[in-house]
């Protein structure tokens, strides 16, 4: 069953999709970064992780595959209940949720830190006014 994905801090809202991809520029390689998500009734999957390079911090995972410029992995965790986005506005960039209905930027300037969680059915109705 696919969820929503609620985003708390500044302004709330719920995302209609249950995938979406992250992504941001490392704030000291200042190279890019995307992982791809799923919004499941155990929590948040990570699914798959890409960089454009390796540096402080951002080392390629384990089995990680060269295709496109991009180290590919999937990386094996458990779900996690939220993912605490920082958003000191001192980075390079924000944070970049793109779904099945387009991108959004959330914390290029600096506010308080976001939190995305799967939303219940009723969290998902009040933040999109159904």
């Amino acid at each position: 069953m696919s969820m929503s994905v609620c985003i708390a801090g500044g302004k709330a809202l719920a995302v209609a999709a249950g995938l979406f991809t992250l992504s941001w520029t490392h704030s000291v390689e200042k190279i890019a970064w995307q992982e791809s998500w799923a919004a499941t009734k155990d929590g948040l999957v990570l699914k798959e992780a890409r960089v454009k390079g390796s540096g402080a911090g951002m080392d390629p995972g384990e089995g990680a595959r060269l295709q496109d410029g991009w180290w590919v992995w999937e990386p094996h965790v458990p779900p996690l209940p939220e993912l605490v986005l920082a958003a000191s506005g001192a980075t390079v960039s924000g944070w970049t949720l793109c779904d099945a209905d387009g991108c959004r930027e959330f914390g290029r300037e600096r506010q308080a830190s976001l939190v995305l969680r799967p939303c219940t059915g009723i969290e998902a109705g009040k933040e999109t006014g159904e």
